[in-house]
């Protein structure tokens, strides 16, 4: 069914998630509490959980997001190309600049989303951080009463495993063994809380989340077995 996919309707998508906060210090007493109780079972009694905190980002309850990168592919006179652009700044106005780009532009029946690992991260963060801050969640994320088949989402993670539900690939390994650049070239998930924080450095961020994108496209084309992208074929707007 891949290679009937019209890869027009794709929106391929990457988010970059920090604490919410910057210090375990600047949590009330009772997002403290709450932090201890989510995060014991994965600390056990290896490290406190001011220790811990540093991990707070892959929690849409103490995380938040701090860009939301999308590509698409446009085709012309059999020309390709691939656009990149990322929403960045207030987490509020990113959550509803990227709604809005899925109501007005990939919210008929034939758009699909597509990420890697994104049905178990990307998308359920993103629902959830709209909720949170009182964002309309758009229908491409709304599953509410939908069955498996009705959901317009793509997994890259998913399309690898071919059915083997234990199996787990990272990006980085499997644009490795497709051949694919690597997007981790710079930095990774780890070090985006201190490159943001820290180094306040949130282009770096920004660039790191668009390879992944790229590499995320790059994975659907192998997969078809179709020409991967060429640097000259992505346009960045």
């Amino acid at each position: 069914m891949l290679d009937k996919l019209q890869l027009e309707n794709v929106l391929f998508l990457d988010i970059e998630t920090v604490p919410e906060f910057e210090n375990f210090s600047d949590l009330d007493e009772t997002k403290k509490e709450l932090f201890d109780l989510k995060t014991q079972y994965q600390r056990k009694d290896e490290y406190t959980s001011e220790e811990f905190y540093e991990r707070a980002g892959i929690w849409a309850e103490f995380g938040k997001i701090i860009c939301i990168s999308v590509g698409y592919f446009t085709f012309k006179s059999d020309i390709r190309h691939f656009r990149v652009t990322t929403f960045f700044g207030d987490e509020i106005k990113i959550l509803k600049d990227f709604s809005n780009l899925l109501n007005n532009h990939f919210g008929q029946p034939q758009h699909v989303l597509c990420g890697h690992n994104a049905k178990e991260f990307d998308f359920p963060f993103i629902a959830r951080r709209m909720i949170i801050n009182g964002v309309t969640i758009p229908q491409k994320l709304n599953l509410f009463g939908k069955k498996p088949w009705e959901v317009p989402h793509l997994d890259t993670l998913e399309l690898w495993k071919f059915g083997d539900y234990k199996h787990y690939t990272s990006l980085k390994l499997l644009t490795n063994v497709l051949g694919i650049p690597s997007p981790k070239d710079d930095i990774d998930g780890s070090e985006v809380a201190k490159v943001y924080y820290t180094d306040k450095n949130i282009d770096r961020i920004i660039t790191y989340c668009e390879k992944d994108v790229i590499a995320v496209a790059q994975i659907i084309l192998r997969l078809r077995g179709e020409d991967l992208l060429i640097e000259e074929e992505v346009i960045h707007v």
